[in-house]
């Protein structure tokens, strides 16, 4: 849908000829990648990146999974309205994203102090929308689903993201899981070719990326149009970005294990560009709750990927999703879930209490957990989560393994890199340059980090 408001009252949108511009990022990294992508094509018309107070447009990039997302997206919309008052309306503030693509004119109608909202599909067209709305004094709204995908019309990457970076190859997901809105605010399942995958890695690698994370909201169902015009799986895509020279290390995250297919896990034993660490969402260990899920996977076809993983690549390490509480959980279900988490033991993992997400099925299923025993459940479940995590840092001490470095630590002296598996890892050395790959030995393990000392070959050279 793209329409405009009645123009009640809203004084000229003056800007200056060099346009000042804040987004907000909240959500995945899909939405991080697609901040990024919004300053890209803003930057040709003069926009530079200011803090929110001082910008002349301020974008809210939204996120919808969670139940508080859009109460988030108005506390923030009432803040930014008193800044706005106090400039005589003379700043334009837009809503993007996942909330918008969903609650479009629920946010006109709860803020009509927004100028513009525009869908997850449709922000490559801000140029023309920002022109719509300066010329109509009138908000305007664009939450279409064009038949195109929106990279088709994007222009080349400009933001360098440092020594780590983020590409999206896919979007959407045709799974329809009947917790997720997914399918709602990101549209059906679409791959980009390798063409213009290759072409974007080597303007990140350009820009001093050594590590590159493909993107995608169910990315190991990208099947993307191949060099030689055949469809390719992710396997080969992962093969060919190995190739690139000056390219170190290659992730590919979120996955679905439906997708899991037996050439891409045999790309965990064979590409050595390929990080032993995947983050593959399980949701629940109870085949009863997986079938209401509508994951259309059950906990023993999980643990089949989880062990032919480990065959592939036996210091692969796993981080999952898991939501407590979902309609009609069961002291049993529960349980069994905890009994998938300490038999497969991760080594991260994100979890949360269901959440109601309005128009997916199971937002109207009458069998709703009281949220006092989901959230007693979560505590334990979390406890257990959290231990694991402990126990996979400690195990580390000892260990050597590469490194890459991206900047300063959090204290003089000290440099801050990533480890294969993700974690923060920070070494007593200032010389070190961010995007240098070294290796170490890890000598101490918080929750959360690790420390390292550099290896005195690496000290010697």
């Amino acid at each position: 849908m793209t329409a405009t408001t009645p123009a009640t009252a809203r004084p000229p949108l003056a800007v200056p000829p060099l346009r000042t511009l804040h987004i907000a990022t909240w959500g995945c990294q899909m939405n991080a990648y697609d901040s990024l992508r919004m300053a890209d094509i803003l930057r040709p018309l003069g926009y530079r990146e200011v803090p929110t107070d001082d910008a002349d447009m301020v974008i809210f990039n939204t996120c919808h999974i969670r139940e508080r997302a859009a109460e988030k997206l108005f506390s923030a919309l009432g803040r930014l309205r008193a800044v706005k008052d106090a400039r005589n309306g003379r700043m334009m503030i837009a809503v993007a994203g996942c909330v918008a693509q969903a609650e479009g004119a629920e946010i006109l109608r709860r803020a009509p102090y927004v100028d513009l909202v525009v869908g997850s599909q449709a922000y490559h067209k801000l140029p023309e929308l920002i022109a719509a709305v300066e010329a109509k004094h009138a908000a305007v709204i664009d939450t279409d689903f064009p038949a195109d995908q929106k990279f088709d019309f994007l222009p080349e990457a400009q933001s360098s993201q440092g020594p780590i970076a983020n590409l999206a190859i896919q979007e959407g997901c045709d799974k329809f899981c009947t917790f997720c809105v997914v399918p709602y605010t990101r549209g059906a399942e679409a791959s980009r070719p390798v063409s213009a995958i290759i072409a974007e890695a080597k303007r990140l690698i350009e820009g001093g990326a050594r590590e590159i994370a493909l993107l995608g909201q169910n990315v190991n169902a990208w099947h993307g149009e191949g060099l030689d015009g055949t469809i390719w799986p992710l396997a080969r895509l992962l093969e060919t970005l190995a190739e690139l020279p000056d390219l170190a290390r290659l992730r590919y995250t979120t996955s679905h294990p439906r997708d899991m297919s037996d050439d891409l896990i045999e790309a965990h034993r064979t590409n050595a560009k390929l990080m032993p660490f995947l983050h593959l969402p399980v949701q629940s260990g109870s085949d009863a709750i997986l079938t209401a899920m509508n994951r259309r996977h059950s906990a023993d076809h999980f643990r089949r990927i989880i062990e032919k993983l480990r065959n592939a690549r036996p210091d692969i390490a796993f981080s999952s999703d898991f939501i407590i509480g979902f309609p009609g959980e069961t002291d049993a279900d529960f349980k069994a879930t905890m009994k998938l988490v300490k038999e497969v033991e991760f080594a991260l993992a994100y979890s949360f209490t269901y959440s109601r997400r309005p128009g997916t099925p199971a937002a109207d299923a009458r069998d709703q957990v009281d949220p006092a025993l989901a959230h007693a459940r979560l505590l334990e479940l979390q406890e257990t989560l959290r231990n694991q995590q402990h126990a996979f840092n400690r195990a580390q001490i000892g260990k050597r393994f590469d490194v890459l470095f991206t900047g300063p630590g959090r204290h003089q002296g000290q440099i801050a890199g990533r480890s294969p598996y993700l974690q923060p890892v920070v070494v007593e050395h200032a010389n070190l340059a961010p995007g240098s790959i070294h290796a170490v030995t890890i000598t101490a393990a918080n929750p959360n980090s690790l420390m390292a000392t550099l290896n005195q070959e690496q000290i010697a050279a």
